[in-house]
């Protein structure tokens, strides 16, 4: 159990690293006014946030 615990955490790292790059590359987008739907750093940053969340939750299993 405790391997399927460090996969998922393993994933959700990738994916929140994933998503900043992508943030960061919408940014620029933005300010060079390439940005159609600047609703999408929005999304982005609230699906780091879940994404947070879920892996204190894991971390807080894998400690009890």
């Amino acid at each position: 159990m405790n391997k399927k615990i460090d996969n998922n955490v393993n994933k959700i790292q990738e994916e929140i690293l994933s998503l900043k790059k992508s943030i960061l590359n919408l940014t620029f987008q933005k300010f060079s006014g390439q940005l159609e739907k600047t609703s999408e750093i929005k999304k982005s940053k609230k699906q780091i946030a879940r994404l947070k969340t879920k892996l204190s939750n894991l971390n807080g299993e894998k400690s009890a």
